[in-house]
């Protein structure tokens, strides 16, 4: 989870912020002021609800939970260009990861007691066969139920900053529940300041970031979690266990290029573990900043260029 900047006290009026609900939580706009800045605004609250619209386990009506209501029984069916595109980026992103990331997870999600739309467990085990199968140009299949949640929402932060670029914004911040994509200059003529949130509780923020013209996302057991069967459980299931992953981190943030992969990286680092994660990160090249169960804020290199501040404890610990 993030903190963004916050534009009072900026002493630019010309700056505004706009606040949303979307995807089960906070969604804020900042953007230079001008004739268009309520239809760009309204553009990408639109965005957000066509993508919910297709991609929402929890929507009894949305594309996906129809697709996951026919997985394994083999018939293809057509689906919009964005559910195309999620799954085929969702299959992609699991070969990519080794399978660290899957989303076919949904069955044991539901399992767990995170339930959504009522879906059949699928007949396939997770992680085997491809996500989804094409069917010529327009048909495809699913074997086994799948949860688009931090993928889908990663995609939707892509299409809606491409809808501010196509309307001609250079400068903005948009965060969708803590999942940012920061581009241009800030109200104070330089990189826009987000916190990473200590997901120990113990402040607000771990460190502060410099971030212009990059994504960045986070995965965190801070939010989703609760308990079942007298055991404490939470929403980042490792595909190889099906379980809870229990491997030393508390959230994992990632700055790159585009929100969805930086997504995609943060859960395959977060199931890397605290004991692999930082050769993983270092072999692809990552900014990547995370926590572990002792509340111990490390970092790669790359994510120490972007940092300004980490809290006193933590100044020696780049790897």
């Amino acid at each position: 989870m993030l903190l963004a900047a916050d534009p009072v006290g900026w002493g630019k009026p010309e700056y505004v912020r706009f606040e949303a609900r979307a995807m089960g939580s906070a969604l804020s706009l900042i953007l230079a002021d001008g004739s268009s800045a309520r239809h760009d605004w309204a553009s990408v609250i639109a965005e957000f609800e066509a993508a919910e619209a297709a991609m929402s386990r929890f929507r009894e009506t949305s594309e996906v939970t129809r697709l996951n209501q026919t997985a394994g029984s083999g018939r293809a069916i057509c689906v919009s260009m964005r559910l195309r595109r999620a799954l085929v980026l969702a299959d992609r992103a699991t070969r990519m990861t080794d399978g660290r990331f899957d989303p076919r997870v949904l069955p044991d999600l539901d399992r767990l007691g995170y339930r959504g739309a009522a879906v059949p467990p699928g007949a396939a085990p997770t992680g085997s066969g491809p996500v989804v199968r094409r069917h010529g140009r327009a048909g495809l299949d699913i074997e086994r139920a799948v949860d688009l949640g931090g993928i889908g929402k990663g995609l939707t932060l892509r299409w809606a900053a491409d809808i501010l670029e196509r309307a001609g914004r250079r400068d903005y911040l948009l965060d969708a529940g803590g999942d940012i994509v920061a581009r241009g200059m800030s109200p104070d003529d330089g990189p826009w300041r987000v916190g990473i949130e200590d997901p120990t509780g113990d402040s607000e923020s771990t460190a502060v970031i410099e971030v212009s013209d990059l994504a960045v996302a986070t995965s965190s057991t801070r939010v989703n979690r609760w308990t079942v069967d007298g055991r404490t459980v939470h929403h980042l299931l490792d595909p190889r266990t099906r379980e809870p992953a229990d491997r030393g981190l508390v959230a994992v943030t990632v700055a790159g290029p585009d929100p969805a992969w930086a997504e995609v990286w943060s859960k395959d680092l977060f199931l890397s573990g605290a004991a692999s994660i930082a050769t993983r990160a270092r072999s692809r090249g990552l900014a990547a900043w995370w926590v572990a169960d002792d509340g111990a804020l490390e970092m790669t290199a790359a994510a120490r260029a972007l940092t300004i501040w980490v809290r006193a404890e933590e100044v020696d610990r780049a790897v």
